[in-house]
């Protein structure tokens, strides 16, 4: 009797042990801090149906917009490390918000880990069809023949038309004119309409209209060509040095996640962003992906990303408070 016990409770903690190994057992929230149809969220829902089929779970995703991402990244910040939150991190969130916010409710580095870096986007320099301008030269020209008074139009303050702006003025000596507008397609409409001279927005959002004629391309931010517009040079080849906008994108989580998960989750998007299906998706978007990195090198990515554009938003005195 005493052996059939003993036999027993090795099988009772056998059951309790695979029940406590057995993760998940229920959906994952993906928190994501863009609207539906934004570069971010597409990426969200694509990763997220393959993940949950990697998983066996539903990946639910949870559109949590305002502040400029802040609270979305706080909210997972402060979620429990049990592999049941995740997020949609970003260079704007995770880069740009720590230089533009006073207190922006999370730390980066401390409060969170980067699962992932998975895909990149690029700017392009666009202007309207009647703008004679040809290279970023001319633009630049232009600039230079009105000083403080050449607008170039944003999503918002912080965004990376924003910044990209802000770098052109860095690396070039122009001064520009930010208008900032409540939302993507009002800027881009702000140069189709002529109200601005200039934009540099996402590649993905400004394919359609460039292609339709409505904009003009005149240089893209990468730092290579892009597969889509194989004839426009980037702005290095376009004689401005150092100037590289990729805004890339990956996966967070809280800081507290136990190591095995972060493991897990970091094989698992490194492996569905190199699925044949998932790449011509992206590629056909305009959008880059990245090469696998682990979350060390993530890691070490983001704080060089830091080392980068703090400074930058620093002597640019901007802010979004």
């Amino acid at each position: 009797m005493r052996r059939r016990g003993l036999v027993a409770g090795a099988l009772a903690l056998s059951a309790t042990a695979a029940k406590g190994q057995s993760w998940p057992t229920h959906p994952i929230r993906m928190i994501v801090p863009y609207a539906p149809g934004a570069t971010g969220d597409i990426m969200g829902r694509l990763f997220g149906e393959e993940l949950g089929k990697s998983l066996g779970q539903t990946v639910v995703i949870d559109n949590k917009t305002g502040a400029g991402g802040t609270i979305a990244m706080a909210e997972t910040a402060r979620a429990p490390g049990d592999g049941y939150t995740i997020a949609v991190v970003a260079q704007g969130t995770l880069v740009y918000n720590i230089g533009l916010y006073k207190t922006p409710g999370y730390d980066p580095l401390k409060d969170m880990v980067l699962l992932s870096i998975n895909i990149a986007v690029s700017n392009i320099l666009i202007v309207h069809p009647s703008n004679p301008a040809r290279t970023v030269a001319d633009v630049l020209a232009q600039a230079r023949a009105k000083p403080g008074e050449f607008t170039y139009s944003s999503g918002g303050i912080g965004t990376s038309h924003h910044m990209s702006g802000v770098l052109l003025e860095m690396r070039s000596g122009v001064k520009l004119q930010h208008v900032p507008y409540r939302a993507t397609p009002a800027g881009i409409n702000a140069v189709a309409t002529g109200e601005v001279a200039m934009g540099m927005f996402n590649t993905p959002t400004v394919i359609g209209q460039i292609k339709a004629g409505k904009l003009k391309a005149i240089a893209i931010t990468s730092p290579r060509r892009s597969e889509l517009f194989p004839d426009l040079p980037t702005m290095i080849e376009s004689g401005v040095k150092d100037f590289v906008v990729d805004t890339w994108l990956g996966f967070g989580a809280p800081a507290s996640l136990p190591p095995a998960m972060v493991t897990r989750f970091n094989a698992e998007l490194n492996r569905i962003s190199q699925l044949p299906a998932m790449r011509e998706k992206m590629v056909a978007q305009g959008i880059d992906v990245q090469p696998p990195l682990s979350t060390q090198q993530a890691r070490k990515f983001l704080e060089d990303d830091m080392g980068l554009w703090l400074p930058i938003i620093k002597a640019s005195g901007a802010t979004a408070e």
